[in-house]
């Protein structure tokens, strides 16, 4: 084999759906086994079983229910213990030699924090024991099987990632390994335009940008954990697709951005309309016709019971049209306008998972006596309205207080 450092190395994690029994265990050898005799190397990550870890929690609740998280995670990691041997005895029968790496091994690579049940990799040391552990092995020719979904503290306690925390398990070793791809095997061929047990003629979706695949699955979406897009650097490509179809499946390329603060637009009006009328949603649809009509495009939205405030971009008229609107149709009481506004938005990884991420926004701006117009929050976007005049202040105390550095 060549050196693994030059060596393509792809990182492909099973799910527990798919590793329902021993024909399904055997497929997933054999597609390690073409892989590999392509010329990649190979790290495998598995889930438990499928119901293994659902039985394990039910098992673990009937005996106490108020069991330790600590313990809970160290019964949980039987399941990918389990999952991992019968692995490496089938890519053992096809001829491979497979490395089981778990949290009992001295050298396990997955350091993460202590908050159990919902840990955070700690990506320097992760990164370090994986070179040291995992790319040896591969340069020998084998293929390590490393146990996703959990993780050890520094102080040696098992702790898990969250459900769903082998696809996290997974992009983290593809990241810390420089892999070129990180193949997430499903009971579906890949990503759809909505859930086909819930929407009729679903769509298959080729490719996905990092935003739009976070924007899916912090919505409910069930194709990947949403903790792993974090750990997706560039160049790393995620493909989710299934045993039959490992060259398809939906691609997720350009990973999210790391935190930005930017003032992103000037010149924006705050049009706020009181006493919408019981049908609002035909209300609101008859409002943005009129923003539209007026050349303007919306930036934001925010909703109350009977009113709405639009935050808008061009068109010198808006407040005419919508005023038309409003009293031509009696879409509600009446309609205001505040100019001069700009936005300023945050985006950035995983903001939505940071507490006090709105106050160290909006904190600094209070000291300093700026006035907010508006905050509106979508995962890991934040966009907050001031008036144009105070923009590059505010924008220059975010980045402070979110210690973002000038570009």
């Amino acid at each position: 084999m060549s050196n693994s450092r030059l060596q393509e190395i792809i990182v492909v994690k099973f799910g527990g759906s798919v590793l329902e029994d021993g024909d399904a265990i055997g497929k997933a050898a054999l597609m390690i086994k073409n892989t590999q005799q392509r010329g990649s190397g190979v790290v495998v990550v598995v889930s438990a079983m499928k119901g293994v870890t659902d039985n394990l929690l039910s098992l673990s609740r009937g005996v106490n229910p108020d069991m330790e998280p600590s313990l809970i995670d160290e019964l949980l990691s039987s399941g990918e213990k389990t999952s991992a041997r019968l692995v490496a005895a089938a890519l053992a029968h096809h001829g491979l030699t497979p490395f089981v790496v778990d949290t009992d091994s001295p050298d396990w690579p997955v350091i993460t924090d202590d908050r159990h049940q919902d840990a955070n990799p700690l990506m320097d040391v992760t990164r370090a024991k994986s070179r040291k552990v995992i790319l040896p092995e591969i340069a020998r020719g084998r293929v390590p099987i490393v146990c996703g979904f959990l993780g050890r503290t520094s102080s040696g306690k098992v702790t898990t990632l969250g459900r769903g925390g082998s696809d996290t398990t997974a992009v983290v070793i593809g990241n810390c390994l420089r892999a070129k791809e990180v193949v997430l095997i499903k009971d579906v061929e890949g990503v759809y335009t909505s859930d086909p047990d819930k929407v009729t003629n679903p769509q298959f979706i080729e490719s996905l940008n990092g935003e739009e695949a976070e924007m899916l699955a912090a919505g409910g979406a069930k194709f990947l954990h949403l903790k792993a897009l974090r750990y997706q650097p560039p160049g790393l490509k995620i493909r989710v697709t299934s045993l039959e179809k490992l060259e398809a499946g939906t691609v997720i390329e350009g990973d999210l951005l790391e935190t930005k603060v930017d003032v992103t637009r000037v010149g924006v009006s705050m049009v706020t309309t009181v006493g919408l009328n019981s049908d609002r949603l035909d209300s609101m649809q008859k409002i943005a016709k009129a923003i539209k009509n007026a050349r303007a495009s919306i930036l934001a939205l925010s909703l109350e019971s009977s009113s709405a405030i639009f935050y808008v971009s061009g068109g010198s008229r808006v407040l005419d049209s919508v005023h038309h609107q409003l009293v031509r149709r009696k879409l509600g009481k009446a309609v205001s306008s505040f100019e001069g506004l700009a936005m300023i938005s945050v985006r950035g990884k995983a903001l939505e998972t940071q507490p006090g991420i709105i106050q160290r926004v909006t904190q600094p701006l209070a000291r300093s006596g700026i006035n907010v117009y508006g905050v509106i929050t979508i995962h890991s976007s934040i966009r907050v309205f001031v008036t144009t005049d105070q923009s590059k202040k505010a924008s220059r105390l975010i980045k402070e207080s979110m210690a973002v550095s000038e570009k």
